[in-house]
């Protein structure tokens, strides 16, 4: 199946008192690797979202951006360190004192003091909390997975018209190759009266037979059946229901191999012209194979 690594998605929703923010994004990539931007006091929460994601996508780079509100009206309660507090003003009292010095210790200067009032630290409710998480990763998810299967269905526009391009280019590398016998019969009868300027008599039997042999060397047509059966496959990956981009790139690499293989065996200039369009039309796949999941 063909579906882009590239693709964005983000979703907002409120359960009870927490309203969960979820973004992602993908990228190309060789392999599926996750990036987490989740709150620390969410932390817990990331082995649960790469399980949950890893589900559904086997390659590419995701970025996953999570925020975690409450939503409550209640006024956000603080801590005083009251043992803290004690030390620090008698701390205070005690440099007053040394330097003979009349104000007195101010509230304002106690409260400034790091760590003696702090934000209450609330009680996590983990299965609560991945409860709306994992409602909102679904949600977000379903609108990334969509965007990547309508990415994918350009891409495969565009790879069907390449493989169609490519199909006619091995029709007319094989409508050329039928010909190679009479071509090298003609090409050694001309090298032979140019070498020996018309003097000797050519033996016609002698002639074919030699072309016959050169015919048979530059023999593609089992490259021409392997390079057709590389297209169905190609065509079939593309529509099977598992990702198909390792696949594909492997198939292209077989592709390269038998139109280098035809170019080396042929020795046609004709012949070598057309299967250099044809890489040109691979490179091009190639290149669009490297987007898709």
């Amino acid at each position: 199946m063909i579906r882009s690594m590239t693709a964005y998605a983000d979703t907002e929703l409120t359960i009870d008192e927490t309203r969960v923010t979820m973004e992602i994004r993908g990228y190309n990539s060789r392999y599926l690797d996750f990036t987490n931007r989740i709150p620390p006091t969410y932390q817990f929460l990331e082995d649960k979202i790469r399980q949950t994601v890893s589900e559904k996508i086997t390659r590419g780079r995701i970025e996953i951006k999570l925020s975690v509100q409450s939503v409550s009206e209640a006024p956000e309660a603080f801590e005083v360190n009251k043992s803290m507090a004690e030390g620090y003003y008698a701390a205070l009292k005690t440099l007053k004192e040394d330097l003979h010095l009349e104000e007195s210790v101010p509230l304002s200067l106690l409260a400034a003091k790091s760590g003696v009032i702090e934000p209450a630290k609330t009680k996590i409710e983990a299965e609560t909390i991945w409860s709306a998480v994992s409602e909102a990763l679904e949600q977000a998810l379903s609108e990334f997975m969509d965007m990547k299967i309508a990415e994918g269905k350009n891409i495969a526009a565009d790879l069907d018209r390449r493989l169609d391009t490519i199909n006619g280019i091995i029709q007319e590398i094989e409508g050329r190759s039928e010909g190679l016998l009479e071509i090298y019969q003609e090409r050694l009868t001309e090298r032979i009266n140019t070498l020996t300027h018309g003097l000797i008599d050519i033996d016609n039997a002698r002639i074919a037979q030699e072309a016959a042999f050169l015919a048979d060397k530059g023999d593609i047509s089992e490259e021409i059946v392997r390079a057709r059966s590389h297209l169905d496959q190609f065509k079939q990956l593309m529509t099977a229901p598992e990702p198909a981009g390792r696949s594909l790139n492997f198939l292209l690499q077989e592709f390269n191999r038998e139109f280098n293989t035809m170019g080396s065996k042929a020795g046609h200039a004709d012949i070598s012209h057309t299967i250099v369009a044809a890489k040109t039309e691979l490179e091009k796949i190639r290149e669009q194979v490297q987007n898709i999941e």
